[in-house]
């Protein structure tokens, strides 16, 4: 069965924050990840549901 990328509700959206920052978080559609710029973390959005916990959370590569 084809994977089809999940959206986030964006009134969800509006209320998560970065659980490291308390700073916003953007959605990644394609990657199925809620981005942290301010802490520099990814973290991943499995099956439509958010994993704020730090050490689920992949590094972002620093490309400026």
């Amino acid at each position: 069965m084809p994977h089809s990328p999940t959206p986030i509700d964006p009134k969800l959206l509006e209320i998560l924050v970065c659980p490291l920052t308390k700073g916003p978080l953007k959605f990644d559609t394609e990657a199925q990840e809620l981005l942290s710029e301010s802490a520099g973390l990814a973290f991943p959005v499995r099956e439509g549901i958010p994993i704020l916990l730090i050490e689920e959370a992949r590094k972002l590569s620093q490309t400026s």
